[in-house]
């Protein structure tokens, strides 16, 4: 029989408890507050996934 297990770990963006379950909507965030505030500092460019630039932005400036 399979058992529910309520997992909870620490909101990304506050660290407050968050529950990782279908019910909490904006998971793995404790609220949609601190989804929102996630979202923006990816859009602002805080957040950056490592690696080498797909485009080189000189090359691309010159194209256009």
């Amino acid at each position: 029989m399979k058992r529910d297990v309520t997992r909870i770990f620490p909101c990304p963006t506050c660290g407050k408890p968050s529950i990782l379950s279908a019910e909490n909507s904006w998971r793995p965030f404790c609220s949609e507050r601190c989804k929102m505030i996630d979202l923006g500092s990816w859009a602002a460019e805080d957040h950056k996934i490592a690696g080498e630039p797909a485009i080189n932005q000189d090359e691309w400036d010159d194209q256009n």
